[in-house]
């Protein structure tokens, strides 16, 4: 039987048209989709009461239980019936697909063109530098001239960034004489989002053409010589995610993106490393440049103290919640990865009650925002130094 349920979700025998429950952590603009699919859906005999007339809450549905607490369906009105006895839904093609696509885990290669096209057709060029620009450093997409931003939600089938500190815009334009995209902003897992749909944004700057991924991210330093503000060049990286079997690359694997078994040993470029050692000496502050290993922990929580001593002792320096799985989706698609993280507070692996010793955001965007402007100017730089190659 087709009908709808007390929470106004399409009920059938197939389950054609039925929002998933993963969709609802899919951000805003799901919400919005599933919002327009309920309304083209329900009608006025549906969400009316027995005298046809709507109730108090203007949905007699959503007050009609079984006594064990199930939802009563509600039989689909014929009116809403096309001759297959199939529910007409009245989004278009376009808002549908697009419904569909945003609770899926993952992006076919033809919906990631389709972003890519959008993007490149409206900025008017192909970016050849990718940048992702971590909690408090979204100045790094200011530095852009010429610049064309897209908000998130304006781009089709683009999931939304939830998180303070990161603004959910997409900035195209040049830095250095080199046409170049930055995320302001991107999607962590403890939002809600699985780790495909995370680093799919990274996929669709290799579509539109980017060759190289600058990511950077703030982080916590385990390693005992770093200190609050210090910059560390990431050349290696445990991925925690993986090790429970998570992974972006999970599910079929598309070859024109890249290889089934792609390797890792090389994800993060020597040549780049090497020559921001060198900026950095350039620019007086190789004191606070390190270069070390970097984990990603599910989040949102910070870690606890064991968690700490185990990563140290496995060789770890920082620790975040972001880009080892975009990363690992930018050596997939053959781009050459440069990554580094701001140490944002020092972690802390010996017990303690004082709340000084707790990590918090508040602490981490202040930081972030005394020292954007040495991480602006070290990446400005290494990008000039990159165009020198082109």
């Amino acid at each position: 039987m087709t009908g709808y349920n007390s929470k106004g979700d399409v009920a059938t025998g197939n389950g054609n048209h039925k929002n998933s429950a993963k969709g609802q952590a899919n951000g805003k603009k799901t919400a919005e989709y599933a919002d327009r699919e309920s309304d083209a859906m329900c009608s006025r005999d549906c969400c009316a009461g027995k005298s046809g007339s709507p109730n108090k809450s203007g949905n007699a549905c959503a007050e009609n239980k079984q006594s064990d607490g199930n939802p009563v369906v509600v039989p689909t009105p014929q009116s809403l019936l096309n001759s297959d006895n199939r529910i007409q839904c009245y989004l278009t093609p376009e808002e549908f697909r697009a419904l569909r696509v945003m609770n899926e885990d993952t992006y076919p290669y033809e919906v990631i063109q389709e972003i890519a096209d959008f993007i490149v057709k409206g900025s008017g060029m192909r970016p050849k530098i990718g940048i992702i620009c971590g909690t408090g450093l979204g100045s790094l997409a200011d530095l852009i001239q010429d610049a064309k931003v897209f908000e998130y939600e304006k781009i089709p089938n683009f999931p939304v960034s939830t998180v303070e500190g990161h603004a959910g815009k997409l900035v195209v334009g040049t830095l250095e004489g080199v046409n170049v995209m930055a995320m302001q902003g991107r999607f962590h897992f403890y939002e809600g989002y699985p780790l495909a749909k995370c680093s799919m944004p990274v996929r669709v700057m290799k579509l539109c053409g980017v060759e190289y991924l600058f990511a950077t991210n703030a982080a916590g330093g385990i390693n005992p010589k770093f200190a609050v503000g210090d910059i560390m060049l990431m050349h290696d990286h445990v991925n925690m995610l993986g090790f429970a079997g998570n992974s972006p690359l999970q599910g079929p694997n598309d070859p024109r993106f890249g290889p089934r078994f792609p390797a890792l040993v090389n994800s993060y470029n020597r040549d780049l490393i090497n020559k921001a050692i060198e900026i950095g000496k350039a620019m007086g502050i190789e004191s606070n440049i390190h270069v070390g290993v970097y984990s990603c922990l599910g989040g949102p929580t910070y870690e606890t103290i064991a968690e700490l001593k185990a990563l140290r002792m496995m060789g770890v320096d920082a620790v975040g919640m972001s880009t080892v799985h975009e990363v690992i989706t930018a050596r997939h698609c053959d781009m050459k990865v440069f990554a580094f993280s701001l140490i944002t507070n020092k972690c802390s692996i010996e017990y303690s009650d004082k709340k000084d010793d707790e990590a918090n955001h508040e602490e981490v965007m202040a930081v972030a925002k005394i020292r954007q402007k040495a991480c602006c100017e070290l990446v400005s730089r290494l990008i000039a130094d990159i165009q020198k190659t082109m």
